[in-house]
């Protein structure tokens, strides 16, 4: 998945953002609404972790601009305020989910995974081909029953590649999905951990260089 966590205050922004992607997920940071409006234009978010309390534009605009122009993306927003009728106005205003502050980070995760599953691309919950399995709930991936220990972009790419079906994969699609806005779009990271990934799989390879196009499964 990829993640935007709009929150003001830096070292909550950045301790949320590390976290998350120590799971695995892409996450970008924004500091107002302005920027969190900007970047989710730009980028197609499976989840945005909404503070209510921005600067610039309110988070209460955030929410309902991003419900009107991206429905698919999903809200969880986060406040300090945790009276029902805080919550209830929340979710009125086309959040998916409320959290309160302060809050602990492994529900935090457990939320913010829930959403992604229920965001714009519908997936089974376990993909498989042949021998090859992952699990994105359990986060682990096995071959022929055999634990495959992927690094979170290795297991990022397979979980894309299995997703497509037999399709291909470019790699600025790979970049969008799996690594956040900071990642150069004119490296070869992509490249490099497709080379590792073949080798934790093993043989006979799976994994197909399509030239001038991409990679699939």
């Amino acid at each position: 998945m990829r993640v935007l966590v709009a929150e003001d205050h830096e070292r909550v922004a950045d301790a949320v953002a590390r976290g998350l992607r120590r799971t695995g997920l892409a996450v970008d940071v924004a500091a107002d609404g302005d920027a969190a409006l900007y970047k989710a234009r730009v980028h197609p978010y499976d989840v945005v972790v909404l503070d209510r309390d921005l600067p610039r534009t309110h988070g209460d605009v955030v929410c309902r601009t991003l419900n009107e122009e991206q429905p698919a993306t999903k809200i969880l927003m986060l406040t300090a305020a945790g009276a029902l009728d805080d919550m209830v106005e929340g979710l009125a205003l086309g959040a998916d989910d409320y959290l309160t502050k302060p809050f602990r980070f492994a529900e935090l995760v457990a939320r913010v995974d829930a959403l992604g599953r229920r965001s714009g691309r519908v997936r089974p919950s376990v993909l498989t081909h042949g021998d090859l399995e992952l699990d994105p709930g359990r986060r682990v991936a096995t071959r022929d029953g055999v634990d495959l220990e992927l690094s979170p972009k290795e297991f990022g790419v397979l979980q894309e590649l299995l997703a497509a079906d037999g399709q291909v994969v470019t790699t600025e699609a790979l970049l969008e999905r799996v690594w956040d806005e900071n990642v150069d779009p004119f490296t070869n990271t992509v490249r490099m951990v497709l080379v590792t990934l073949r080798r934790k799989i093993g043989e006979p390879a799976v994994i197909e260089t399509v030239r001038g196009a991409g990679y699939r499964i």
